[in-house]
C-alpha cells in the first residue's frame, strides 16, 4: 500500500505521455529533422517549469512528503561533462526513439523490444559507475 502513490503517478505520467504522442517515434523523428515544433515545445515547456519548480523550492526552502529538507547539490561546469555525456544521451535517444522515462511507457503500450534498450542503459549505468573515477567530470 505504501507504494501505490508511486504506482498512480506513473501511470498518469504514461498516459499523459502517451496521449501527448511523446513516445511516438515519428514525432521523435520529426524533431530530429527539424520538421515539427511538437517535441521542442514539450521539451521547452519541460525545461522552463523545471527551473521555476526548483527556484521555488529552494527560495521557501520546502520539505519533502517525509518531512526531510529538499537538498540540490551544486555542479561544477565542465565542458567535457555536457558534450560527451550530452552526445551519448543524444545517440541513444535517436537510436531508440526515447529516453528513459518513454522507454517504460513504451513496455507499458506493449512495445517489448525497449526492454533491451531499458536493459542496455541499465548496463550503460553499471559500467559508468565502474568507470567513474576514470572519466572526466
Amino acid at each position: 500500500m505504501k507504494y501505490i502513490k508511486y504506482l498512480v503517478l506513473g501511470t498518469v505520467f504514461g498516459i499523459v505521455l502517451t496521449k501527448a504522442e511523446l513516445i511516438s517515434w515519428f514525432r521523435i523523428f520529426e524533431m530530429f529533422k527539424f520538421q515539427a515544433f511538437h517535441m521542442y515545445g514539450v521539451i521547452g515547456s519541460a525545461v522552463v517549469v523545471g527551473i521555476i519548480i526548483t527556484r521555488f523550492i529552494k527560495a521557501r526552502k520546502i520539505k519533502s512528503l517525509s518531512g526531510d529538507p529538499i537538498e540540490i547539490a551544486p555542479k561544477k561546469f565542465s565542458y567535457p561533462r555536457y558534450l560527451i555525456g550530452g552526445t551519448i544521451f543524444g545517440l541513444g535517444w535517436a537510436l531508440t526513439g526515447a529516453c528513459p522515462g518513454p522507454l517504460f511507457v513504451q513496455v507499458g503500450n506493449g512495445y517489448l523490444v525497449m526492454l533491451v534498450a531499458i536493459a542496455s542503459g541499465l548496463l550503460g549505468t553499471y559500467v559508468y559507475g565502474l568507470l567513474r573515477n576514470k572519466l572526466p567530470h
